[in-house]
């Protein structure tokens, strides 16, 4: 048979390959009406996508969101709505490589089906890499115990190429490394972070406390990555940290000047934030006694 052929006959019996997959998946899922009132499995998904098409994280009206593509592949297969609750919301143009979410399924679905299923469903930018089967009154965003973010910062011509330019903020000039590792121990501790954070958003009755366990600068091939992790993040609180640490290694303001906005009551004198796609929110911690087996957790 000619190669041209052969060629042809492989990509005909991949897709058959493909559809049948998600036809087994389908035909093991449960039907409208057959669907358990008492959903009796809470399962933890950990979600990869690219921040790029989705208008960030939180179903809206109009546009395209996770939890909205997440929810409707859910009804799909259960014939009924599921209602998909993440650990934390991302804005329009933020990645993950480690966003938790939760659903509440029929005992039927194990951890493992639900991830093949969904995949198998999912567009390419959305991704289920692991999943979890939970004890009882877990909760993606109130169980959580901390969640960790990293920013990358491109500082040399290459950062203008189509596969860096999507997932950094291309600066583009040289940074005093030692103004941003001093910039970055001082956000370390507990902090009010009215200053990094967009007036509003947070009720007036919150004291916009973080307590800040890791933050830290590495440099890297290229440029600069930032990385930090507390029990709780504002609304563009690590934009706005990057963007005014930056300027404090660019010289554009002082160091003292960005210590000052850690106990600032507004957020007037920052800078303005850093563009959302060189951000990526990567892990969210949880009690090890949240899950049905622990040794299961990866790193």
């Amino acid at each position: 048979m000619p190669a041209a052929s052969l060629a042809r006959r492989s990509l005909i019996v991949n897709r058959f390959r493909c559809f049948d997959t998600v036809n087994f998946l389908l035909d093991i899922a449960p039907r409208q009406g057959n669907f358990r009132a008492m959903a009796d499995r809470t399962v933890q998904l950990v979600l990869h996508y690219d921040g790029a098409r989705f208008l960030g994280w939180q179903r809206q009206p109009a546009g395209r969101t996770v939890q909205g593509e997440l929810e409707q592949v859910f009804e799909r297969l259960c014939g009924t709505p599921v209602p998909v609750t993440g650990a934390g919301r991302t804005d329009a143009g933020v990645h993950a490589r480690g966003q938790a979410a939760h659903v509440v399924l029929s005992e039927r679905w194990t951890t493992e089906t639900t991830r093949r299923a969904v995949n198998a469903l999912l567009p390419d930018d959305l991704w289920v890499a692991q999943t979890y089967e939970m004890h009882p009154g877990f909760h993606a965003r109130y169980s959580a115990l901390t969640r960790r973010y990293s920013y990358y910062v491109g500082t040399d011509p290459g950062t203008d190429s189509p596969f860096r330019c999507r997932y950094e903020w291309a600066v583009r000039r040289p940074l005093r490394a030692t103004a941003l590792h001093e910039a970055a121990s001082a956000v370390l501790g507990e902090h009010v972070f009215r200053g990094f954070a967009v007036r509003g958003t947070a009720p007036e009755h919150d004291h916009h406390r973080c307590q800040v366990t890791t933050a830290t600068w590495h440099e890297r091939e290229g440029g600069y990555v930032f990385e930090i992790e507390a029990n709780r993040f504002l609304h563009h609180m690590v934009r706005f940290l990057v963007a005014t640490m930056v300027d404090v290694a660019l010289g554009r303001r002082t160091l003292a000047s960005f210590v000052a906005l850690l106990s600032a009551d507004d957020n007037r004198e920052v800078s303005a934030p850093a563009p959302a796609h060189g951000l990526f929110l990567d892990r969210v911690m949880y009690p090890r006694e949240l899950y049905h087996d622990s040794s299961l957790i990866r790193a």
